[in-house]
Order: structure tokens, then sequence, then C-alpha cells
């Protein structure tokens, strides 16, 4: 009797014991909520049961239904609440703990801009300081060259004016020579005037005409003022360059790994044993110690020689852009990765291939041709092909160094070699700016 009583007091629409019950003309009952539930679905005001229209008027609080429902629940659990209620709880609870969490999410990236933050106040005192050191430089050279090329000029200016100074003196020599002569000759001819000059008179003239000859001005007496002033900028910078060689690739710190450490200038790297406190950005490698140059590329040739020595753990090559940055993976171009690995005196091309060397590699250079799907390594002496991986490429490239602990080994830094500008001598201006275009 127990069962069959509680059959009449279920909803026939949520299958849960009547809550606010209410019926129709039809004599069929169903939860206030339930009912309007299934009239808003259905778009229309049918009995859920027999299907007979209904109007919302007819429909009424059936009293004696609820207050049974009511007696029941108090008698099983004790307590006026039904599982109905515990359905509407249960929601709620799970959509408070899915809003708690988002918040804790939230939070935790707050704190992740908190550190981004801090370390760009870092970053913007590290940079500024730099940049005034290397200015300095460019400025002591600058000035330095600046008071050579005057001392150049004024010391070809006295040598210049010491050349007219001589030429001068032995002009006036001549001139009082010749101006002693010519009294000689107007003294004698005032004493002795006569159709016939003494023979002393005619004999000092012709000497001083024989040994006076006509006077020459110097070529070369101005200053060469063309020599100074052409293509001055352009000389100077031909000399700044050769104190400031040129580096092809320059990592990027901001994708670099907490214990990798990087040179001020941005060209050598090294694995160190404590990490630093760096911000978690979204381009910062986490999982392994590894770092990317900061320019990309996606068309053209492009090339660059890194230094070694006898670091006995590396991975150098390419990487796309989009790589994953902070899960598993290995140096693969399945990865989305092409490269050279050496570990402890076996070197690898990243597809399981073992690459037989004659020496040890002490120096590498990195070829990239992206058009032609083309990522070689080679001896950067003679040009000996290492290895090379062939590929479609649909991304942004950029290079990429993985660097082990170096352990006891004497070479820690692994090095981007520098490179010189082709001198000005037999090429013009054009090829010039043509050689030192970096695609």
């Amino acid at each position: 009797m127990a069962g069959r009583a509680q059959d009449d007091l279920v909803c026939t629409v949520c299958l849960d014991i009547f809550r606010d019950p209410v019926s129709l003309g039809c004599n069929h009952s169903f939860c206030s909520t339930c009912l309007k539930d299934f009239w808003d679905r259905a778009q229309n005001t049918n009995c859920p049961i027999c299907k007979r229209k209904s109007s919302k008027e007819f429909t009424f609080v059936d009293f004696a239904l609820k207050e049974r429902s009511h007696t029941f629940l108090a008698g099983s659990t004790g307590s006026p609440w039904s599982k109905k209620d515990e359905k509407t709880e249960d929601p709620l609870k799970s959509g408070l703990k899915s809003l708690q969490d988002r918040r804790e999410k939230y939070k935790q990236v707050r704190e992740k801009y908190d550190k981004m933050v801090e370390h760009s106040k870092k970053q913007l005192l590290s940079t500024e300081r730099q940049i005034r050191a290397e200015f300095n430089k460019l400025h002591k050279f600058l000035k330095e060259e600046e008071e050579s090329r005057l001392a150049a000029l004024r010391e070809e200016e006295e040598q210049k004016s010491k050349t007219l100074s001589r030429e001068m003196k032995m002009i006036e020599k001549q001139i009082a020579c010749l101006s002693d002569g010519i009294s000689a000759a107007e003294e004698e001819l005032e004493i002795r005037y006569s159709p016939f000059m003494s023979y002393k008179t005619i004999r000092v003239c012709g000497q001083l005409q024989s040994s006076v000859l006509d006077p020459q001005l110097v070529s070369g007496a101005l200053i060469d003022v063309a020599k100074h002033l052409g293509n001055l900028t352009f000389t100077v910078w031909e000399k700044m360059k050769e104190k400031v060689p040129f580096s092809p690739v320059i990592l990027d710190p901001n994708t670099a790994a907490p214990w990798l450490y990087l040179s001020d200038d941005l060209t050598s790297v090294r694995n160190g044993d404590i990490g630093q406190q760096l911000p978690d950005n979204p381009e910062r490698q986490t999982k392994y110690p590894i770092v990317l140059g900061s320019e990309g590329f996606s068309s053209g040739e492009h090339s660059w020689e890194v230094e070694v020595g006898d670091h006995p753990n590396w991975t150098i090559g390419l990487a796309k852009k989009l790589v994953d940055r902070k899960g598993e993976r290995v140096a693969s171009p399945r990865y989305g990765l092409w490269c050279l690995t050496h570990d402890d005196g076996k070197y690898t091309n990243g597809v399981g291939q073992t690459v037989t060397m004659k020496k040890s590699l002490k120096r590498i250079r990195v070829q990239l041709d992206y058009d032609w799907g083309d990522v070689s390594f080679y001896h950067p002496g003679d040009m000996t092909p290492i290895c090379t991986h062939r590929d479609t490429f649909t991304e942004k490239l950029f290079p990429y160094f993985n660097i082990g602990n170096a352990g006891d080994d004497k070479t820690a830094d692994i090095k981007i070699c520098r490179v010189d500008f082709p001198h000005r001598k037999n090429v013009n201006a054009w090829n010039l700016l043509s050689a030192c275009t970096i695609n």
C-alpha cells in the first residue's frame, strides 16, 4: 500500500514526489513548475498525459494532494525536503564550484601578470643601462675619431703653411736681389748717362737675368678639403663596423627557460645550475632548457654559425612558431623542429638516425632555404655537409637552441658567431648595401 500510495504522489513529468501540485480539467495532476515547463517546451497547453487541451485558467492547486505529498515526505525523511530540492541544489553547487574554480584561475593569471609587470620594470632598467653603455662606446669612438680627423686637418694645414712660408721667403729674397740690381743699374745710368753704358753695368744686368728665373706657384699648397670631407660619415661608419661586428641571430630572452643565462649582447647562452625568477609568459620555454632567436623567417635564404666547442649536450636548428613551449616533445620534424643533436659524443638528426662524424664538431653552420624547404648543417671551413632536413614549411621558423648542462667541460657557453661586413674596396655602394641586407 505504501508503494501504491507513493506512486499516487509522483508527478509523471519529473517522476518525483509532487511539489505544489495543480490539477487540470481532465483530473491529471502535475507539479506546477513541471507543467509550466512542459507547456513552454510544447508551445501549447495540452495535458502531458491525455493530450487534452486545457486552459491556464482552469488549473487549480490541489491542496489535498499537496498535503498528502508533504505528509509523505515528512514521514519518510523526517523533513519536508524532497529529492527535487536536492536536484535543484546539485546544479547550484556545481555552478558555484565552477565559478570558484574560474575565479581561482583569474587570480593565478593576475599573479602572473604581476610578475610580468615586475620583470618588465627590471628589463627596462637593465636595457636602458646596456643601451647607454653601448652608445657611450659609440660616443667615445666618434669623439676619438673626430679629434683624430681634426688633428689630421690641423697637421696638413701646418705643413701647407710651412710650404707657403718657405716659398714666400724665396720670393722675397728674389725680389730683394732684383731690387738691389735694379737700383745699381739705375744709379749707373744716372752717373754715366750716355748712349754707351759701362761694361760693368751691362755685366751686372746680364748676371741677374740669367740667375733669376720667372716665379712659379707650387701646386698642392691648399688644404685637400675633399680628402677630409668626402664620404666622411660613410668612411667613419666603415671604420666603426670593424669595432661593431654583426650577429645574424639575436636570442630572445622572453623565450628562454629560467635556468638559461644569456649574455648582455644576446649572442651566447649557457645552462646554469639555479633557475631564475622569470614570469611564465606564453612565449617562455618552461619544460626544456630552450631559447629561440628573436627574428623568424618566412621566406628566403638565411644562414648563421654556432660555436659549440666541447659542450657535451646541445640541440641546434629551427623551430616553427607555434611549437608547444610548455609540454612534452622531442627534437623532431614531427614536433615542428628541424635540428642536429649532440649528446655525450653522439650526433643524431632528429629522425632516429645517427650522424657519423670523423671528429667532434667545434663550430657548425646552419643554413635555411625556406622556399625550397631545406634545413642543412655544414662544417664552416670547407662547407662539408653534415645532415639535411627537407620539408614543406607553412609557418614562420625561428632559430632554436636547446642547451644542456656543460658539467666539467671547458665550453659552457654556446655562441652565435659574429660576421664582418664586406669591405667597400672593389665594390660599389649598391653592392655593399645588397651584401649587408638581411632577408
